[in-house]
């Protein structure tokens, strides 16, 4: 039955493929390729790995959760993106100066059986389904706000291409209905950096290069330091998000599902150096979008997502230099301009409903205030201390929603 929903969905995908889908899944992907592959390429020089280790590294999180995007958008008709968890390259960046990277890859296959055990239990739906909507839809705003924010001080930085990229799309939103803005801001902003010698391109040191299997080794203070704290931020920071999103959208999204077959995939990964396999919650934002299409058509742009994820990973060693060779404010003023429409629509649901509005502004602000205690980063924190202001000063709010579930 399960084989027989994938292959109708993978039928389907030609007639659901165009040109909105199309570019959602671009920009998803380049939005995924560009900032987090420099926190890895970064992390893993000052970690002292080799240039291979590196490469390494980049095939497993952009292969294999090319790969996971593919099958469970397919599987479950819905906009789902895998990617890897970039407060999990901060967090392993760090641990990288104090263990090796064979403990950490033990640390990491660690944290990814945590997860299927929470998966298989049903534990991780339960949770998801019992926290209010509005709080996580502040949450989702407060952790996203800052794609938006970047965009305006990336005028700063660059006034024209910047500048450029926001006029072009809305002009784009107001008399070219049809064709994506964001899209048309990306062409004109990439042309123009062309034009202007921004881009700023190095020699590769090869075209291809093997992907590297590493034996891991346990070590107790590395599964500590690593591994738990990194099964946390899939579960409640990088999942989490991703949820939001699509509940936000009106999809009733697989939590266990997601969780479980991320971290199946993230095993294998994990060997090849892959420190996370998860769902993303920026790029299933931009692939989620009411701008995409019908919520039945966007799951194709998941998919175009997941195809160049893949082949990133592929060809990580002739590609990488690209990805440097791209101006951050391209990346940064288009990231900002595909996540306004899910920032408006998350803050209408958070606010919208006369229900756990002091829980969803301290979700936003938490959110927004970017902290980390114990390695633990905004988004859970953002959760938790919600939770906490509505169970104190909303508690009848709670068995209102109970009834109205």
């Amino acid at each position: 039955m399960k084989a027989t929903v994938l292959l109708n969905n993978l039928k389907d995908l030609r007639k659901n493929m165009n040109v909105n889908t199309f570019s959602a899944g671009l920009v998803a992907a380049i939005f995924g390729c560009t900032g987090p592959a420099l926190i890895i390429i970064g992390g893993a020089s000052s970690g002292g790995l080799t240039y291979e280790e590196t490469i390494s590294w980049i095939f497993a999180i952009y292969f294999f959760s090319g790969l996971l995007g593919i099958f469970l958008s397919l599987k479950y008709r819905q906009p789902i993106v895998g990617a890897h968890s970039i407060a999990g390259a901060v967090l392993v960046v760090g641990a990288l100066t104090h263990f090796t990277m064979r403990e950490a890859i033990g640390a990491y296959l660690v944290a990814h059986i945590l997860i299927i055990l929470l998966g298989a239990s049903g534990l991780i739906d339960k949770v998801m389904r019992w926290i209010p909507i509005p709080i996580v839809m502040g949450m989702i705003v407060g952790v996203m706000i800052r794609f938006a924010t970047d965009m305006i001080t990336s005028l700063t930085v660059s006034p024209i291409l910047a500048g450029s990229a926001i006029l072009v799309y809305l002009l784009s939103t107001r008399f070219l209905k049809k064709f994506p803005p964001v899209l048309s801001a990306l062409l004109v902003t990439v042309l123009l950096a062309i034009f202007m010698n921004e881009f700023q391109f190095q020699n590769a040191q090869s075209l291809f290069i093997l992907p590297k299997f590493f034996i891991p080794t346990f070590s107790l203070d590395a599964v500590l330091s690593i591994g738990v704290p990194l099964a946390l931020l899939i579960i409640c920071t990088e999942n989490a998000q991703a949820s939001g999103v699509l509940m936000a959208q009106g999809y009733k999204p697989p939590n266990n599902a997601m969780a479980m077959n991320g971290s199946i995939v993230g095993l294998i990964a994990a060997f090849f150096g892959g420190h996370a396999i998860n769902i993303a919650g920026p790029m299933t934002a931009i692939c989620s979008a009411e701008e995409v299409g019908t919520k039945e058509s966007r799951y194709a742009a998941a998919v175009v997502s997941g195809g160049l994820f893949s082949i990133f990973g592929l060809f990580a060693a002739a590609v990488v230099p690209l990805v440097i060779a791209m101006p951050g404010v391209i990346v940064s003023v288009i990231a900002g301009l595909a996540m306004l429409g899910v920032l408006i629509t998350s803050l209408k649901t958070a606010f919208s409903a006369n229900k756990f509005q002091m829980g969803a502004f301290f979700a936003l602000i938490i959110g927004m205030s970017d902290v980390s205690f114990f390695n633990i980063s905004a988004p859970l924190w953002a959760i938790i201390g919600s939770l906490f202001v509505s169970f104190l000063v909303e508690r009848e709010h709670f068995a209102r929603n109970k009834r109205e579930a």
